[in-house]
C-alpha cells in the first residue's frame, strides 16, 4: 500500500515566500508594483460604533440634518478651504494618472464641494479648469514645480513622505515617460524616473519652516499650507510639523497606495492608518492645537464607515486614493468607450493577472485606461464617465457617514467622538486607544 503524502504548508516559507526566493535567486531584482500593502494588519473594520438607544438619543435619519461641512488651514491662510464633506481627493500625480483621469477627479471634485490635489509632476491646464478647489504639491522631486502654479491652487502640500513608501522617492518608470510627461517634468522620454527621497533644499525641520514661509510669501499669505508625512515617527513628525507652521498635517498609513514601488516598502516599512492617526491626536492634543491646526488622514480609506471612525478618532478630514482609483474603474473586467461597453479580460491576461487582482499600474499597460499614458489605452476612461462614477462613489461614503453620525445621535459629523467607539480586537484596542468590546480595558494604557 503506498503511503500518502502530507501537503503541509509552512507558514514561514509559505507558497509566496518560496516564488519571492525563487525570483530573486533567478534575477537578482526586487519586485516594483502598484497599489498599496497586500498584508492584514489592525484596520478601521476592527471597530465598531455604539449607536444610540436609551442612554444616548439617535436622530431621525429623515427628519433632522446632520452638518458634513468641513474647514481646513484656519491657523495662517487668510482664505481656508471649505468643504461640503470631510472628504478629499488624495494627490495622484499626471503620469501615474492619464491626463483623463485627472481631469475626471477634477470635475467630480467640483460636483462634490470637495478638493482634489495635483500629485508629482506639476498641474495640468486640465485639472486646473476642472476643479474649483485644488491643492498643488510641492515634493522632493520638484518635478514640473512652478511658481506661478502655486499661485493658481487654492493650497498648497509639502509632501515630506508618502505611506506606501516613507523614506523613499517616487517611480516612474520609462514606459510612462511620455513627451507630454517628460516636457512637463524635464526629463529624457522614455527612461525610468527615480524622485529624491528628500527635498533638495533642506535638510531639518528647521528648513522646512523656512520653506514654509517661502511659500506663504509667494502667495501672500492667501492659502493654506498642508504637510504630508508618511506614517512612521507619526508623534514627533507632527510636532515638528506644527512648529514650522503648518495649517493642517496630512498623515498617510502604510496602507496608502502607490503607481510604483518596490514590494518591501509596501509591506515592511511604515505603520497601520489606525495607530498613525492615534498617534497624529495625541502630538496635536500635547501641544494643545487640536482644532486650530487640522488633521488629515489617509490609507486605506474606503467607506463610509472608514470616514465615520476616522472622524471619532480625531481626524478633521479624509484623503481617498485607492478607492477612487477603484471607483473609476481600477480592477473592472469591462470599460467604457464611445458609448459601448467593451471586455478588458483579455488585456489583463496580456499582463499575467486578472480582474480583481491587477497591481500593474508601473507598467503603464492599465486595461482600464486609468494608470497610462498610451494614447490608445487612455481613452477607455472618459472623463464625463469617470467623473460621473468617483461622484456616486463619494456621495454613497457621505450618506454612510451621516447615517452612522445621525445613529449615534450627532447633529454634526464632527462632533463623532472615541468615546462612541470599542474595539474588536486586542491590537486595535491598543493602536486606537478605544476599550475592548463588552469591557472598559484598553490594552497598554494605565487608567
Amino acid at each position: 500500500m503506498t503511503a500518502r503524502i502530507v501537503k503541509e504548508e509552512s507558514y514561514t516559507f509559505n507558497r509566496n515566500v518560496i516564488n519571492y526566493i525563487h525570483n530573486a535567486a533567478a534575477h537578482g531584482l526586487y519586485e516594483i508594483r502598484g497599489l498599496g500593502a497586500k498584508r492584514q494588519v489592525p484596520h478601521f473594520d476592527d471597530l465598531v460604533f455604539l449607536a444610540g438607544s436609551l442612554s444616548r438619543y439617535p436622530l431621525e435619519g429623515y427628519r433632522e440634518k446632520c452638518v458634513t461641512k468641513t474647514v481646513l488651514g484656519t491657523r495662517y491662510a487668510k482664505k481656508p478651504i471649505e468643504l461640503e464633506m470631510p472628504i478629499t481627493i488624495a494627490g495622484m500625480s499626471f503620469g501615474s494618472l492619464s491626463a483623463n483621469v485627472k481631469e475626471a477627479l477634477g470635475r467630480a471634485a467640483t460636483e462634490l464641494g470637495i478638493s482634489t490635489t495635483t500629485g508629482d509632476g506639476g498641474m495640468t491646464p486640465e485639472e486646473r479648469r476642472s476643479s474649483k478647489t485644488l491643492i498643488y504639491q510641492c515634493l522632493p522631486s520638484r518635478y514640473g514645480f512652478n511658481p506661478d502654479d502655486v499661485r493658481k491652487a487654492d493650497a498648497i502640500e509639502i509632501v515630506v513622505g508618502q505611506g506606501a513608501k516613507p523614506g523613499g522617492g517616487g517611480m516612474l518608470l520609462g514606459q510612462k515617460i511620455s513627451p507630454r510627461v517628460a516636457k512637463m517634468r524635464t526629463l529624457p522620454e522614455g527612461i525610468d524616473q527615480r524622485s529624491a527621497c528628500r527635498h533638495p533644499d533642506w535638510t531639518g525641520p528647521d528648513d522646512l519652516a523656512i520653506k514654509i514661509l517661502e511659500l506663504r510669501e509667494i502667495t501672500d499669505w492667501q492659502v493654506p499650507i498642508y504637510v504630508k508625512i508618511g506614517a512612521t515617527r507619526v508623534f514627533n513628525d507632527v510636532k515638528l510639523a506644527v512648529h514650522a507652521g503648518a495649517d493642517v498635517v496630512v498623515v498617510d498609513g502604510m496602507q496608502g497606495g502607490t503607481a510604483a514601488t518596490q514590494t518591501v516598502f509596501i509591506e515592511h516599512i511604515g505603520v497601520p492608518t489606525l495607530v498613525a492617526l492615534r498617534q497624529a491626536v495625541d502630538a496635536l492634543d500635547e501641544l494643545n492645537m487640536r482644532g486650530k491646526v487640522q488633521l488629515v488622514i489617509s490609507g486605506g480609506i474606503r467607506t463610509g464607515a472608514d470616514v465615520a471612525k476616522a472622524l471619532a478618532l480625531g481626524a478633521d478630514a479624509v484623503a481617498i486614493g485607492q478607492g477612487v482609483l477603484i471607483a473609476l474603474g481600477c480592477n473592472s473586467d469591462f470599460y467604457y468607450q464611445n458609448g459601448e461597453r467593451h471586455s478588458a479580460v483579455a488585456d489583463y491576461e496580456a499582463l499575467g493577472t486578472a480582474p480583481g487582482f491587477c497591481h500593474h499600474c508601473h507598467t503603464g499597460r492599465c486595461p482600464v485606461g486609468i494608470t497610462t499614458q498610451d494614447e490608445a489605452l487612455e481613452k477607455r476612461l472618459e472623463p464625463e464617465i469617470g467623473a460621473r462614477r468617483v461622484r456616486n462613489y463619494i456621495k454613497t461614503l457621505n450618506m454612510e457617514l451621516t447615517t452612522i453620525a445621525r445613529a449615534c445621535g450627532k447633529a454634526n459629523v464632527h462632533h463623532l467622538e472615541r468615546e462612541d467607539l470599542v474595539a474588536l480586537t486586542i491590537e486595535a484596542a491598543a493602536m486606537a486607544r478605544v476599550p475592548l468590546a463588552g469591557t472598559h480595558w484598553i490594552p497598554g494604557h494605565m487608567s
